[in-house]
């Protein structure tokens, strides 16, 4: 929709057509509670709100062209303070980015196979350079785009109902939405192991793992939105003095040990090596019941996935934000021009089998060219940021 209404107002300056474009878009179907995504200001905060509580609140190219020029705007606007996004439903905060959508556009080469994954990393990388205090409420199902929405901002705020996962692998993708700069960024080699096993982390689990930035029960949320929006003039200070209010005051498994802390020295020496035959060699010479249960784990991932994650996050590890996107978007189409995608998602999510039959099927059969090859520049077509 944003789009086309841009192509209506050729003399206007970005600012000014930005502002039609949500005028026009508010005067719609944006205040209607049946819209995809709900955009508002409240107080000193703008407000953003997934609102596909069905489909768990999963991310799609016409929500995205409504999230990103609003949070450009707000960014300019000096009314506004701060940016809160939450999801509807009870559920989900984001489950993911609409994969059977891009699925089928891939398929017949729709463009829609390269605008969302274009248009979702720009999105990205507006939440990671927001000059505006930027508040994720993860509460609920947080998964790859759902992620991408989130662990970039100021502020990601957990609570007992958050399952983050970057499940990518298992349907012959990546961890993108920069995955390649923030899990190599966590501490150890957490990030390696979430990005290559697909691991799912809960509640506070999910905090200590330092994905999210808070942990507040998901009762008390209403309570710290209201408190967000009441700050006069808020800075990152006054929204962090009240976000660790909330927190300390969190009783929920405060006790608890992380999940994965008893495994932390087995996931630092075994995620560690410089390729997946090294890593799958280490697990079975390992041989403990926590390694064997990795070694089954990767053993269903997309062996193309496996290599080209493990290299995403070591080149990944050393790169800014936007160069981490720009090699993401690259590797996006790779997995578009690829068939390991289409197989993992149509025996996960489509006839769920669960029997994806990769091509190729070892780990050992996908070249070093082959890999080279999905990382090369994209000339003309890439990301440009």
């Amino acid at each position: 929709m944003a789009v086309r209404v841009l192509r209506r107002l050729p003399r206007l300056k970005p600012l000014s057509r930005l502002q039609v474009i949500l005028q026009h878009l508010k005067m719609s179907k944006h205040t209607d509670s049946t819209a995809e995504v709900l955009l508002e200001r409240r107080g000193g905060a703008g407000i953003i709100t997934l609102n596909r509580p069905k489909a768990l609140n999963a991310l799609n190219l016409s929500m995205i062209q409504q999230i990103y020029p609003q949070i450009k705007t707000w960014e300019q606007d000096p009314e506004t303070f701060l940016i809160i996004i939450k999801g509807t439903g009870g559920k989900a905060f984001c489950a993911g980015g609409d994969i059977r959508a891009i699925t089928d556009a891939g398929k017949v080469g729709d463009r829609l196979a390269q605008d969302f994954f274009r248009e979702e990393y720009r999105l990205n990388n507006a939440i990671g350079t927001c000059k505006k205090p930027y508040v994720a409420l993860i509460d609920g199902i947080t998964m790859g785009g759902g992620v991408g929405l989130s662990v970039h901002g100021h502020f990601r705020v957990a609570t007992e109902k958050t399952l983050f996962a970057m499940p990518e692998t298992a349907i012959g993708l990546f961890p993108d939405v920069g995955g390649g700069y923030f899990l190599p960024r966590l501490s150890g080699k957490i990030g390696y192991y979430l990005a290559l096993t697909g691991f799912r982390l809960k509640g506070r689990d999910v905090q200590k793992a330092g994905i999210a930035t808070h942990f507040v029960e998901s009762e008390k949320l209403p309570a710290l939105e209201e408190g967000l929006i009441a700050l006069k003039s808020p800075s990152t200070e006054s929204i962090a003095d009240l976000l660790n209010s909330y927190h300390v005051k969190s009783k929920i498994d405060q006790e608890k040990q992380f999940v994965l802390d008893e495994h932390m020295e087995k996931i630092n020496s075994l995620f560690s090596a410089n390729n997946m035959e090294e890593i799958v060699k280490k697990l079975k010479q390992d041989g403990s019941a926590f390694a064997i249960k990795q070694l089954e784990t990767i053993n269903k991932m997309s062996p193309t996935s496996l290599k080209m994650t493990l290299r995403q996050l070591r080149e990944g590890a050393s790169m800014s934000l936007q160069d981490v996107l720009t090699m993401e978007y690259r590797l996006s189409q790779a997995c578009m021009r690829g068939h390991d995608f289409y197989e993992g998602v149509r025996a996960v999510l489509i006839d769920k089998d669960q029997s994806p039959r990769w091509k190729p099927a070892a780990l050992e059969e996908v070249t070093d060219e082959f890999v080279d090859d999905c990382f090369k520049p994209l000339g003309n077509n890439d990301l440009k940021l």
